[in-house]
């Protein structure tokens, strides 16, 4: 992006430009515009099948982004080099989506999403053994410990461990995969461009299996909930987008964990459910373990953020 310095420095910058903190802000009301999705997911799950509520969030999603964008790029909005990726990043959205919403039915919000922000730890040991990338001693501490923050939660061989907590585990694989492949995409994509081709893959893939789970929301509460809940996918990741064109992912990402205290408010608000005292100690080693690994690579890379020219 125009106006994004990467020059290395001998030191760290002290203070932040200001369009790196407008990039924290703008992350941090996305993360809770996505809490806000996950309980409403969670609530709506009682009153419609989720293949439905899964089919609102993607179209409207879809409707919302082409009347922004449209305006302003026309076609140029289909253009891509690699309709291939769009295609396999749209699937993996997809399928991470289809988790979270089943996911978000048998587990309480909170737990939920400090199980899920995993991803950017498995990340990590994509890098170390795919990418043969060298992964120092205290990032691999770091994992251990990320790790040991979802046993605390999930607990085997108690009863806070059943078949459920296998969809979450299986989104932060599918999540990471969809995450490693951004990332690539985003050398070469527009980002408004893939958000568009996600928002219409989804849609499409959910129109597939709607007719044989259709069923007419009861009544206005749950068109309402339905409503929110693509409003809020589209604002969320619109903010993303904005976010990342003020500052770098490895910024940003401690102040994904963030969601984690979203999800607990969330989730005592609604359903007046709060975790155990264990529960807060996983939630709370995950997100350390998270933040610090974010920190760690700002502190190795020195990157320095100049003003992006509006």
């Amino acid at each position: 992006d125009p106006g994004v310095g990467t020059v290395g420095r001998s030191h760290p910058v002290r203070r932040p430009a200001p369009n790196t903190l407008q990039g924290i802000g703008l992350v941090v009301l996305a993360l809770a515009c996505f809490a806000t999705l996950d309980t409403t997911t969670r609530h709506i799950s009682t009153s419609i099948s989720l293949l439905v509520a899964l089919w609102f969030r993607y179209a409207i999603q879809a409707v919302i982004t082409t009347v922004v964008v449209w305006p302003g790029r026309g076609r140029r909005v289909f253009l891509t080099r690699h309709p291939k990726f769009q295609l396999a990043r749209g699937l993996l959205l997809f399928a991470c989506s289809i988790l979270a919403f089943y996911s978000l039915k048998y587990m309480p919000v909170g737990e939920f999403t400090a199980i899920a922000l995993l991803a950017p730890l498995v990340i990590t040991v994509f890098a170390a053994w795919k990418l043969k990338e060298k992964i120092r001693p205290l990032r691999w501490t770091l994992l251990v410990g990320g790790f040991m923050g979802t046993l605390v939660i999930i607990r085997p061989g108690t009863h806070h461990f059943d078949w459920t907590v296998i969809l979450p585990l299986m989104l932060v694989l599918t999540n990471s995969a969809f995450q490693l492949l951004t990332s690539q995409m985003t050398k070469t994509e527009d980002p408004i461009t893939m958000h568009f081709y996600t928002g219409w893959i989804g849609t499409i893939l959910a129109s597939f299996v709607l007719p044989f789970v259709w069923e007419m929301p009861a009544d206005w509460t749950v068109w309402l909930q339905l409503l929110i809940m693509g409003v809020l996918a589209s604002i969320g990741h619109f903010l993303l987008i904005l976010a990342y064109g003020r500052a770098p992912a490895a910024t940003l990402t401690p102040y994904m964990y963030a969601q984690i205290a979203f999800g607990v408010v969330g989730g005592w608000v609604v359903f007046h459910h709060l975790p155990d005292e264990w529960t807060f100690m996983g939630m709370g080693l995950i997100a350390l373990c998270g933040a610090l690994g974010a920190w760690l690579t700002v502190h190795e890379n020195r990157v320095t953020i100049e003003p992006i020219e509006s």
